[in-house]
């Protein structure tokens, strides 16, 4: 009976018992190569654990499962423990979240633990230890080609994993990614990683290159990269061997990193520094060229201005032409083609310039100078273009208070057919034997200069009135241009921002040539108002507006070649109703 009694006691003893589940680990402040032993205990049997999701982490062990119960003077223990080993993927405080088990019924869960991830740490070197014998055979290391360059001087920085013929590489992750704060960066593709042999620390080691990247420093003083970090599983040699007497091989992972790495960058010289200087350092070629001098009435010219060479080409302006008053130009088109090799951008980029003259003459566009600097001489270069003559050869005279600009001078004369020199030797002919005095075709000749006369005149009077007739001119040259840029549309309309661009031009030059108005008076609020006091529909008018607009942030928002498509179809289909609803 007495037995019985001790029996019962002890299993309320354990009814009673407090319930123990809690998560214990092996440290809570850690380097980024360190690992970290994360054990979740619990003193009774709890069936339907569940582990937490451990972000921040990557598991490398476990889960291991252990048990033990005993009977110590009486009374009975018994403990479960799940052991998971982590690396932590990142610095900074990091939570262990909750663990849960079910027991009797009821839902038992662990605290969350706050970890500390420090910077890599150097560990103990311990011979017996084949994770620790990875440091002396492995190393990621990041070669720059100038650490005191110049503002906007190309530098390089080429990622090399060494490692010895002791240990072998299965795989790589990259932990953080090299952080370029206040540099132009440009990655050059590393399509195939390739094994190479080279000497490293005075031993032969191999190697592969994981990347590469150029740079432009922005700024000058004391630049930051921050570095470059992988985990890479490793095939470390040990001490032991098998039945045949061969090395056991033990797979293990190691965290290394490029450091980081300082760059002092040198200001550009105060001194010499022209004036125009936009940024431009390299060795460049300048050019401004015109697609023609001479223009008929309505004509247009292309004005290219180019830059070519080695430098860096995508981080400066170039040069704005000045031409006079009488010339109307358009908005420069841009255009680069640019290559960004190991040693650094190199090609050309030029502005287009669409020109048209309003009037007959002769008009000059001023030279054109570009400066910049160069890295070999370490002074700054400047080049000139020539003065370039447009000459106008018809359409309406400029007066001088509407093309003070225009080059004609104000009493000048110009010769043409109507005076020539009288002619010194006289040619006889012999008098044909038939009279021609009174003869048919005498009279005929006499009387078809009268008859032309008429003809004559009245043409000559329409011509006036067309060239006259600047508004008139001015709406076909508009027409001519909206079809132009729309022909330019659909040619680039795998090239998003040109197709915006040569877009939204076409739609501005057909509001000029329907509504009769210019630039400056192209406010969505007037050109509503015009379009719907000439009864075009609202809907049409609503789509214009909108489709005008989105050309503007269509040039630098991602795009599908089917929107773009899909944006060229509908500028088509809202010209043409507003065509016909205008007409």
């Amino acid at each position: 009976m007495k037995r019985y009694l001790i029996l019962l006691l002890l299993s309320f003893h354990g009814l009673w018992a407090q319930v123990q589940f809690e998560a214990r680990v092996s440290k809570n402040t850690l380097g980024l190569n360190e690992r970290l032993q994360v054990d979740f205990f619990m003193n009774i049997d709890g069936d339907n654990f569940n582990e937490p999701s451990f972000d921040g982490f990557r598991v490398v062990g476990g889960p291991m499962q252990q048990v033990s119960q005993s009977w110590i003077n009486g009374r009975s223990s018994f403990e479960k423990v799940y052991t998971y080993y982590l690396l932590p993927n990142q610095k900074g405080s990091l939570i262990i979240k909750q663990a849960t088990i079910e027991y009797n019924g009821r839902v038992y869960k662990t605290s969350p633990v706050k970890i500390n991830v420090t910077a890599a740490i150097e560990q103990p070197k311990d011979p017996n230890d084949t994770s620790v014998s990875a440091d002396t055979n492995l190393y990621l290391v990041a070669d720059i080609s100038k650490t005191n360059p110049y503002v906007n001087e190309p530098i390089t920085v080429v990622y090399k994993l060494y490692f010895s013929y002791n240990i072998g590489i299965r795989n790589f992750k990259e932990l953080s990614k090299p952080k370029y704060n206040d540099f132009w960066s440009q990655n050059i593709d590393v399509k195939q990683l390739v094994l190479e042999e080279g000497m490293f620390k005075g031993e032969k080691f191999r190697y592969v290159v994981l990347r590469k990247t150029v740079l432009y420093p922005q700024k000058s003083g004391k630049l930051t990269i921050e570095p470059l970090s992988l985990d890479i599983d490793v095939e470390l040699p040990t001490n032991r061997r098998n039945i045949f007497g061969q090395m056991q091989i033990k797979q293990d992972s190691k965290r290394v990193s490029a450091g980081a790495k300082t760059i002092s960058v040198k200001a550009l010289p105060e001194a010499g520094k022209p004036a125009d200087f936009s940024g431009a350092v390299g060795r460049f070629d300048f050019k401004v060229t015109p697609s023609k001098t001479e223009l008929k009435n309505g004509e247009s010219l292309d004005l290219v201005v180019s830059v070519a060479g080695k430098g860096n080409l995508k981080l400066f302006t170039l040069p704005k032409p000045v031409v006079p008053n009488a010339l109307e130009m358009y908005d420069a088109v841009h255009n680069e083609q640019v290559n960004t090799p190991l040693s650094g951008m190199v090609g050309k980029i030029s502005d287009s310039y669409t020109i048209i003259p309003q009037y007959k003459g002769d008009y000059p566009i001023k030279p054109m100078q570009f400066s910049y600097f160069d890295l070999n001489s370490g002074s700054y270069k400047t080049i000139s273009s020539k003065e370039i003559i447009v000459k106008v050869l018809d359409g309406p005279t400029a007066t001088n208070a509407t093309a003070p600009n225009s080059g004609v001078q104000k009493n000048q004369v110009v010769a043409n057919e109507q005076f020539k020199y009288v002619k010194l030797e006289t040619k006889l002919e012999p008098i044909a034997q038939n009279d021609f005095f009174g003869s048919k075709l005498f009279y005929g000749l006499l009387l078809i200069p009268f008859g032309l006369l008429p003809i004559i005149v009245l043409a000559k009077k329409k011509k006036e009135a067309i060239d006259g007739d600047v508004v008139g001119n001015r709406i076909k040259r508009n027409n001519r241009l909206a079809k132009k840029y729309l022909s330019e549309a659909k040619k680039q309309i795998n090239n998003k921002e040109p197709f915006y661009v040569a877009l939204e031009k076409a739609m501005h030059n057909f509001l000029k040539a329907k509504l009769h108005i210019e630039t400056s008076e192209m406010s969505k609020d007037n050109i509503k108002e015009i379009l719907l006091s000439k009864n075009a529909n609202s809907e049409a008018v609503n789509e214009f507006i909108a489709l005008t607009e989105n050309c503007e942030i269509a040039r630098y928002a991602p795009s599908s070649s089917a929107t773009i498509q899909k944006d060229y179809e509908k500028a088509v289909s809202i010209i043409s109703d507003l065509e016909k609803q205008l007409s």
